[in-house]
């Protein structure tokens, strides 16, 4: 989805630009001499959704949508606040879930926010087929200007996690081009967006929330490289980084922000032999032997992998959503058992072979691990996973790949995946039977009906706590479970830290858990930033 601009010719054409909107108080003659101001902040924090900046069609699901308010939000303990809402509540069966919204809320032409303009986004987005999942939502109606209900055709407990991530459209001013220039009632109004360069954002001075304290934001849209080269230059307040360009830099200090942003390996778990709806080869002989898949998993040394593949900037993970509060913190195991995997993998008749790999009935222990090429820490972590294979006698053979090759060979063959969401249903959509191998759901095409009873289960939950008990149990319930324990499809291997260059005199408070990083997490609570 997300298009990152090529280097120094966008940043230059970026930096030129900027030059043209750099407001009083911050030198635009010599960039290294550039101080702070509330008037503007100047951040390279990510790449330009292609999509535009319309929530029906996806944005804001990995953080803010910055222009557009939302029903609810997370606080930083992830914990479900109000935002656009005042109040809520659930039917007793769970099919009807009904918001009050503040009286006081206006988009930035003018004209307030209502009931109907909540419920023409959430069918609009039911409608356009979102990467927002409302298939359970029936309808969205107003019952009055200020209460909204949503009938579900069937209870879904994670429909609430659905309203921190829409923004809220104005039905009046919506139409197939709303995501070029558009119109919300969050914190900040849209000015402008060159695309491929940058985009220009005001603060919305009839907010009815806590305003930012920066009056203008200018977003560039630079690669890896360019907005290294743009703090090296001192000509960016913030800038997201990877470890392998982490350096120190008079004038600015290292975010490390904690995130879910994980990545690990799909193991397909049948034989060959079967096609996805799609055509596509579904199976791999190797991995679809789980004495193989659990080597790896209970084999490998995730510290180290963190250590060397990210200099240390990250965190061991065992599943998609540590740390969550749908996680199951029993999922946790004990890795680098290199002598007890070599002797399972004896004991199940995979046999050292002259090149030190494994063969077992004439099929050698080798498989290929695709990467997308041009990630740089997925590629690191791909050799590395494979560097540490090979001491267990399993061949992994690293290759980059786009995603279009991805999309058709990922329920066949292993692939360095990056997911990392603040919805159960990510999770829901990983393991779920019924979604296997359709599109990027479940393409390991493990059928576990326990786990699937534990997922239908949560999502008719009741209450959070309800839903939670039940996911944690779909990871393990002491017996099966979709974790390394049980079916163990997917090697878990480490939560990226987010990095950011932050200009000294910056205080970005108190940043919550990331999700991936698409989308820009770090401004998700742009209102708690100010100068120190």
């Amino acid at each position: 989805m997300r298009k990152i601009h090529t280097i120094f010719a966008a940043a230059l054409t970026a930096l030129v630009a900027l030059n043209s909107y750099a407001g009083p108080g911050r030198e635009t003659g010599n960039p290294k001499a550039a101080q702070l101001s509330t008037r503007s902040l100047t951040l390279a924090i990510g790449g330009e959704p292609d999509e535009g900046f319309d929530p029906c069609t996806g944005w804001g699901r990995y953080g803010s949508p910055l222009f557009q308010s939302t029903l609810l939000e997370f606080d930083r303990n992830m914990n479900f606040t109000n935002d656009l809402a005042a109040a809520y509540s659930l039917s007793p069966d769970g099919l009807v879930w009904t918001f009050d919204i503040r009286p006081d809320a206006k988009f930035t032409d003018g004209t307030p926010v209502t009931a109907a303009d909540v419920a023409f986004t959430f069918n609009t987005a039911k409608e356009t087929g979102s990467e927002i999942d409302l298939t359970r939502m029936r309808i969205a109606r107003a019952l009055s200007p200020t209460r909204v209900e949503f009938v579900l055709d069937s209870p879904m407990s994670a429909f609430i996690n659905l309203t921190v991530f829409l923004g809220i459209v104005p039905e009046h001013a919506y139409s197939a081009n709303y995501g070029q220039r558009p119109i919300g009632s969050g914190p900040y109004k849209f000015v402008q967006w060159d695309k491929g360069q940058q985009l220009i954002a005001e603060r919305n001075e009839e907010y009815y929330g806590t305003k930012p304290a920066f009056e203008r934001l200018t977003l560039l849209f630079l690669d890896t490289d360019g907005a290294f080269a743009a703090v090296q230059s001192g000509a960016v307040d913030i800038a997201m980084t990877v470890p392998m360009l982490v350096r120190d830099i008079p004038g600015y200090s290292l975010l490390r922000a904690q995130s879910v942003d994980n990545r690990g390996v799909s193991f397909p778990s049948t034989k060959p032999g079967t096609f996805s709806a799609d055509k596509f080869p579904v199976g791999n002989a190797v991995t679809s032997d789980i004495v193989i898949r659990k080597a790896l998993i209970y084999g490998i040394d995730r510290t180290a992998i963190v250590r060397d593949a990210l200099n240390g900037y990250g965190s061991i993970a065992y599943s998609v959503c540590d740390g969550l509060p749908w996680s199951n913190p029993d999922t946790k195991i004990i890795d680098s058992d290199l002598a007890g995997q070599k002797a399972a993998l004896d004991a199940a008749g995979w046999r050292i072979a002259g090149d030190g790999i494994r063969v077992k009935d004439g099929l050698r222990a080798s498989f290929s691990l695709i990467y997308p090429a041009g990630d740089s820490v997925r590629q690191a972590v791909a050799m590395a996973f494979a560097q540490q294979a090979r001491g267990l006698g399993i061949e992994v053979l690293p290759q980059g790949g786009s995603w279009d090759d991805i999309g058709q060979k990922m329920y066949s063959t292993p692939v360095v995946f990056g997911w990392g969401s603040h919805s159960p249903l990510e999770t829901y959509n990983l393991y779920y039977g019924k979604h296997a191998t359709t599109g990027y759901n479940n393409v390991t095409n493990i059928l576990n009906p326990t786990v699937d009873r534990y997922m239908e289960a949560a999502l008719s939950a009741l209450s959070t706590e309800e839903a939670n008990s039940n996911w944690k149990k779909a990871a393990w319930d002491g017996i099966t479970g979709y974790a390394n324990q049980g079916d163990a499809t997917w090697c878990w291997i480490a939560d990226i830290e987010h990095l950011y260059y932050v200009r000294d005199g910056l205080d970005t408070g108190n940043q919550r858990i990331h999700p991936h990083g698409h989308g820009f997490p770090v401004i998700s609570n742009i209102k708690e930033w100010k100068l120190k």
